[in-house]
């Protein structure tokens, strides 16, 4: 299965790519951010608090992927 997959701000700068393609047997998003964590410079995907989406709507980390998917992780956003 193949899932496409974007980085957004800190994420991609701490990354150094915007996006990637994963190729493995996927059954979340989960498991699509814990193969992409375990690559060098990729401790931030370990961040508790990360938000992600698929497809473009936005999902928890349980949310179940599919052949052809984009999943997107991005920063929580704070503000005062």
């Amino acid at each position: 299965m193949k899932i496409h997959v974007k980085f957004f701000a800190r994420y991609r700068e701490a990354l150094g790519v915007e996006a990637v393609t994963v190729d493995g047997e996927f059954a979340t998003v989960d498991d699509v951010r814990a193969l992409l964590a375990r690559r060098d410079g990729a401790d931030v995907l370990r961040e508790q608090n990360l938000m992600c989406a698929r497809n473009e709507d936005l999902c928890q980390l349980d949310e179940p992927v599919e052949d052809g998917d984009e999943v997107a992780f991005f920063p929580t956003v704070t503000g005062g």
